[in-house]
């Protein structure tokens, strides 16, 4: 987040929570419990009045660059759809401390998990990455599941990072304007798993969304948390008109390489995918 740009408060991120988690599932890309949301705040935050109950906990992976930061992250089982609703019952949050390997977790009274998503570690550790690399001090991260994206990540035509870009890069002129360094796709891994992390964090450090193959998604923005949604709608529409193709029978023509890059120069957009 720029250093001229005010900070968010508690309140606007509760909400911004609540309202991508509803659009998240407005696109079907998340199914019962399935995805998850976080938030970091590199400042000084009070979370007592809406968070009043206090435990400690070990954190799933170190992130040292995060003490005395703050997460809001979303509960384990907790349906996005329904965040909106009633955020306090859906979302924890998370103090780190000095040791970078330990938090306090603040919970609300209404609180409706047991614990923090099983993603937690994949979300801390693309929090911890970015922080230390780039010294962001915000940073949203949003794991959602898509089902043009994840359907097309079965397809071996489709399981490789450039293939996959070629694909859903080429049905929208605002798609290369939005997108423009594309989708990460990562080979298929143990959801919550060491490695799941690892390919992850490497994935998001060169691109902003990252696609889990035959799982879903996960997208950053040091903006806002509507930012890292918008970067899956758009992926996701993409591959919705790919396989739309596929099911003609592939008769669509899609914009031209020369389409793509003409629409690039004009909004001066520098990308990988204009070759």
């Amino acid at each position: 987040m720029s250093i001229d740009q005010p900070k968010p408060t508690l309140d606007e991120l509760i909400e911004q929570i609540g309202e991508s988690g509803a659009r998240i599932c407005e696109i079907d890309a998340s199914e019962a419990g399935a995805g998850n949301i976080s938030v970091y705040m590199g400042w000084e935050v009070e979370v007592r009045r809406h968070f009043p109950n206090a435990e400690e906990i070990t954190l799933p992976v170190p992130a040292p660059a995060l003490a005395g930061g703050t997460l809001l992250v979303t509960g384990s089982g907790r349906r996005l759809r329904q965040i909106h609703e009633e955020p306090l019952a859906a979302i924890g949050a998370v103090k780190v401390h000095a040791d970078g390997v330990t938090g306090t977790l603040y919970t609300a009274n209404v609180r409706r998990f047991a614990k923090l998503t099983s993603e937690f570690n994949s979300h801390l550790a693309v929090h911890q990455d970015q922080v230390e690399r780039r010294g962001v001090d915000f940073q949203a991260v949003v794991h959602a599941q898509p089902p043009h994206l994840t359907y097309l990540s079965h397809v071996p035509a489709y399981q490789t990072t450039e293939a996959m870009n070629r694909a859903i890069l080429r049905w929208e002129p605002e798609t290369i304007v939005s997108l423009s360094q594309g989708i990460a796709v990562l080979p298929f891994c143990i959801p919550g798993s060491e490695k799941m992390s690892n390919e992850n964090v490497a994935g998001l450090r060169d691109f902003e969304i990252t696609l889990w193959s035959k799982h879903g998604t996960m997208s950053r923005s040091d903006i806002s948390v509507y930012r890292a949604v918008d970067r899956v709608e758009y992926a996701e529409t993409g591959a919705k008109y790919e396989f739309m193709d596929l099911q003609a029978g592939g008769k669509a023509e899609g914009l031209s390489a020369s389409e793509i890059r003409g629409v690039a120069e004009t909004f001066s957009i520098d990308s990988p995918w204009l070759q």
